[in-house]
């Protein structure tokens, strides 16, 4: 993306969760929730009561980067998958592309190989979908030329008095 969080319509939208949507059940997972690399939730889709996905989404950046420093050390460009045991849930984080991280949430009833099995495939289609975004498939764009410089709280002009 290299360009921040995409602008997603109300279509993208619904192909997004529609991917995400059908990545839960085949890993029969509870939740997904794809970020950027900041830590900015791009989408999420399944059970919300299980956390409070912007601080989660936070974390999982900050520990994505740190394992990526840790990959570079050895000798790694990154790890690309990050799986975090729990006694009744686990997390399972996998890259997407170089500017995103799809972040899964399950319990008991998977596997961890399960779900690292079809995340594969729901981050490929994940990142094409972000990509088609990217080079303008829906006709939104949005720079920092849109922002006017001129100021917007001002003083009335005044007026002479006669």
């Amino acid at each position: 993306m290299n360009g921040g969080i995409p602008v997603l319509t109300i279509n993208d939208v619904a192909n997004l969760d529609g991917l995400l949507a059908d990545f839960l059940k085949k890993a029969e997972a509870e939740m997904t929730v794809v970020i950027d690399r900041g830590g900015n939730v791009i989408s999420q889709y399944g059970d919300q009561r299980l956390m409070d996905v912007t601080i989660i989404a936070a974390l999982a950046a900050g520990s994505f980067a740190a394992t990526c420093e840790l990959a570079r050390r050895i000798g790694e460009v990154e790890f690309n998958a990050l799986y975090h045991q729990g006694n009744g849930n686990h997390m399972f984080m996998n890259s997407v592309d170089e500017d995103t991280i799809m972040i899964t949430v399950f319990g008991s009833r998977t596997t961890v190989g399960l779900v690292r099995f079809y995340s594969t495939a729901a981050a490929q289609s994940v990142a094409k979908l972000l990509k088609s975004l990217q080079r303008g498939g829906h006709g939104l764009h949005f720079s920092a030329d849109d922002i006017s410089a001129a100021p917007i709280f001002t003083d009335p002009p005044t007026v002479a008095a006669k």
